[in-house]
Order: structure tokens, then sequence, then C-alpha cells
């Protein structure tokens, strides 16, 4: 596997200069990892001390020698440093927003070359529009409706992005962030740029060398689904790395499904008139339904019973952003999804009771390791101690697959 997103920032960073990996909690094993594989030797607690004063104000300061007075605010002096920022299950969203914004301004105050904020599940990405003509750059014709729909709110994403670059971050790095106007937005408000990688080389890796879906092995062939036309480009991409991964050998299709919505919590799906795919090619294939997130739970649920009522074989849900709430749990928990595949964006999914009943049909793609020779890329360093396999696999041992037959 390659990465090919280092020349989308080269010449951005100088690969000689040294840097620094730290994060929002001192504690943060996502922020651990990546500091690990960068071969970083030093703890993110022994780089910069997370303190909140008594009145509860937070104040970051980098740790440096007290004795030393040469160095007084320049203690990062061509240093890079590299702030990740992930979920946590002590602070919430605007608590660890407002956290990296103070830790990038404290890494420029005291002398940061430049900051990089790894985001893996950027924040604020649902408020990606405004009230406004001029809220958002979309890559559809807005309607009175969506208008309406942000009526009142703020153009969050955009004052983000815009309070993000203030506070000294240089660019931004997440994974399969949907929308093409946030996208946008950051390229054009960080001035060194802003990466949206794509997990399709990491999911046609698992899916091409695991026995997830067995049929794509036997000669039956495998079917890959979208459940929305917003879903359409990456299953594609998907598709597309796991023929170029295979030579071509690997023998797959498309289907498109649609979804209708009868309520606020009830969709119906239906195959789209232009899906490559028709309802006669489902049974007796597995099929491996894709998407970017899940909160709730109910397309997929109904899409996949929708294919197991056509006579798939085994229906797997692959998801990059997994948000364990008490809806998606409940509907996903559903027979007719046979395992859930998801990266570990969102590492609370790693806690075997957020996963609750699911994690006898769960596995967790954990990418640390990818991430972190993309950081290195960027910063224009070496990335051959990263090889193998670029990813590591988390499965509880309640999943059938854990146990394979001798």
């Amino acid at each position: 596997m390659s990465t090919k997103y280092a020349g989308a920032l080269s010449g951005q960073f100088d690969g000689k200069k040294p840097f620094l990996i730290v994060s929002t909690e001192s504690d943060e094993p996502f922020a651990i990892d990546i500091g690990a594989y960068c071969r970083q030797r030093v703890d993110i607690a022994d780089i910069v001390s997370l303190k909140t004063f008594v009145n509860t104000e937070f104040c970051p300061r980098f740790i440096s020698d007290e004795q030393d007075m040469a160095e007084i605010g320049n203690k990062l002096a061509g240093t890079n440093v590299v702030l990740v920022s992930t979920v946590s299950s002590t602070l919430s969203r605007n608590e660890l927003a407002w956290r990296s914004l103070l830790i990038a301004r404290a890494a420029k105050d005291n002398g940061a070359a430049g900051v990089v904020l790894v985001e893996p599940d950027l924040f604020f990405s649902a408020q990606d529009r405004g009230p406004r003509s001029d809220h958002g750059d979309t890559d559809y014709k807005r309607t009175i409706g969506d208008y309406k729909k942000f009526d009142g709110q703020p153009f969050t994403s955009l004052f983000y992005a815009q309070a993000l670059a203030l506070a000294g971050v240089d660019c931004a790095i997440t994974v399969h962030n949907h929308s093409v106007s946030v996208q946008r937005l950051f390229e054009a408000t960080l001035n060194r740029g802003f990466l949206n990688l794509s997990p399709a080389d990491v999911f046609a890796d698992y899916i091409l060398k695991s026995d997830v879906t067995p049929s794509l092995h036997n000669g039956t062939g495998l079917l890959m689904c979208a459940p929305d036309l917003g879903a359409r480009a990456f299953v594609s991409e998907v598709d597309d790395e796991i023929r170029r991964q295979s030579a071509g050998n690997a023998k797959t299709g498309l289907i498109w499904y649609t979804k209708r919505r009868t309520g606020e919590r009830s969709v119906s799906s239906i195959i789209d008139d232009c899906s490559p795919c028709a309802v006669e090619d489902i049974a007796g294939r597995d099929v491996i339904v894709i998407d970017d997130m899940v909160r709730t739970g109910t397309t997929i649920r109904e899409c996949c019973r929708q294919l197991k009522a056509a006579g798939a074989g085994r229906v797997v849900y692959f998801v990059t952003h997994f948000y364990s709430s008490p809806e998606a749990r409940e509907n996903l928990s559903s027979a007719e999804i046979d395992e859930i595949v998801t990266t570990n964006t969102l590492p609370l999914i790693l806690n075997r009771d957020r996963q609750g009943r699911l994690r006898r049909k769960m596995t967790v793609i954990k990418i640390e390791k990818w991430i972190s020779r993309v950081i290195l890329d960027v910063l224009g360093r070496p990335t051959d101690h990263l090889k193998g396999r670029i990813y590591n696999v988390d499965i509880s041992t309640k999943n059938p697959r854990a146990h394979p037959p001798a």
C-alpha cells in the first residue's frame, strides 16, 4: 500500500526541522500510538502540561527547564508541532476544540515553525452551511428549504477553520470528510493546506486479505453497495482499489440504493434505476455496504434488510466514523447485518462497553500507523520503518471470525 497524499503538501515543511507529537489529552491512546509510530521517545505528558486553573480556565504549557532563562518564549523555535485531536470519554467536542486552539496558540507563542492539526473526525463538519447564499460552497444548487434548515444558526465550520488559523494551525489532516463545503473552506482558510484522507485503500486491503467476505475468494463474486447517493463516490473508490490491489482478479459488482424518508426516524430503500447491478444479481453473493458515518443506523438496517430479502449471503457494513449511540447499537444489532467493520477515527468504539452486543459482530481497523505515515510524509520525514500492513485489527473474542476453524 502506498501513500498518495504527500505531494499535496510537499515543500510546506522542512524535513530537517525537529517535530513533536502532542494531544488534547495526555493519555490519549490514539495520539500515543502515533507518537510511537513516528519514533517519538518522549511521552506526550512530558512535552506539554494540560492544566486547568481553579477557576476552570484551561492553560496548556509546553514544559521547559525551570532553570533555563536563555530561551524564554523560544523553546519551540524551529520545531513543527503535530497536534492530535480525537474524541474523549470525559471531555466534550466543544472542550476539545477549545483545547486545540489554545495548544496551537501556545506552540506558536513559543516559537513553533508550524502546527499541524490531525483531527480524524473533523469537528463541526455537520455545520457546513449557513442561512445565506455565501455560507457554504456546495457542488449542488441550494434550495430555500436548505437555507431555512440553517436559519438562525452560525456558519460554524467556517468559524472553526478561521479560529484554527488565528490560533496558529497551518494545516489540518482529517479522514473521510464527506462535506465538499468543509473541504473547500478549510483549503481556502488554512495557509498550508488541508488533507482529507480516504481510507479506500485500507478497506480494500482488509477485504482482500481477510475472510470477511468468503464469496470474494470462492469465485461467486462480491457486491459493493452504496446505501444512498452520497456514498456512491466512495464505494466506487473502494471498488477501484480492490481491482487495483488484486491486479484485476477480484470479481466485484456495484449496486446503488436510494433512500426515501417516510418519517423523522423511518426510511425506505429501493434500488436506483441507474444501479450497475440489479436485484437479480444479489442472490448467493456476499454484499459490502459502505458509508462514511453512522449515527442512528436506520438507513443501513433497511438497506441490509432488503439485501437479505433478495438472497444475499453475508451482508457486511463498512463505515469510517462510528458514533456509538444507543439507537445505532439497537438498529445495527439487526440479524440482517452479519458484521460491522469500522475504523477507530472515534477511538471510543474500541471500548467493549461502548460496543455492547455489537461486539459479537464488530471489527475495528486501527489506523494510527496509516495516519503516521501520512504525517511523516507531510513533514518530509522517511517512512521506511513503517513496513508491513499499515493498520492493526481489533476484534472481540465474541466474534466468530476471531476463532477460525482449524
